[in-house]
């Protein structure tokens, strides 16, 4: 398990199989975009079939942070792997909502759902 800080940012990796989960907690802006990205290459190069990210404790999300998950999907897109996201709270979810991208990217309502291969966004 992996821990680090960001400026009001936390993130947690865990690989098990061959699913890759980042869970982040605080606020995904553009203080911590740069660091989320650097964090998301790390965790593609070994090239997991799943990259599963879980956004249930984002408090907060801008369209830097949104920016960085849109181009984590288009390069799993790229390698043909799945990129899967956990709805985080209705002030992160709204983001997605605005910009129409709920119905471009895969969002699902918990990691279990994610793991059974069925999206709900």
């Amino acid at each position: 398990m992996m821990r680090a800080a960001m400026s009001r940012l936390t993130h947690q990796s865990h690989t098990s199989d061959d699913i890759v989960r980042l869970a982040l907690s605080g606020e995904l802006d553009l203080s911590s975009a740069a660091q989320v990205e650097g964090v998301l290459k790390e965790i593609e190069e070994p090239g997991p079939p799943l990259l599963l990210i879980d956004l249930r404790d984002l408090t907060f999300m801008d369209s830097t942070g949104l920016r960085v998950l849109v181009s984590a999907d288009a390069r799993a897109r790229d390698a043909s792997r799945r990129f899967v996201i956990v709805r985080g709270p209705e002030a992160v979810h709204r983001v997605f909502r605005i910009t129409g991208l709920d119905d471009h990217l895969e969002i699902v309502d918990t990691p279990q759902k994610a793991l059974d291969g069925a999206a709900d966004g």
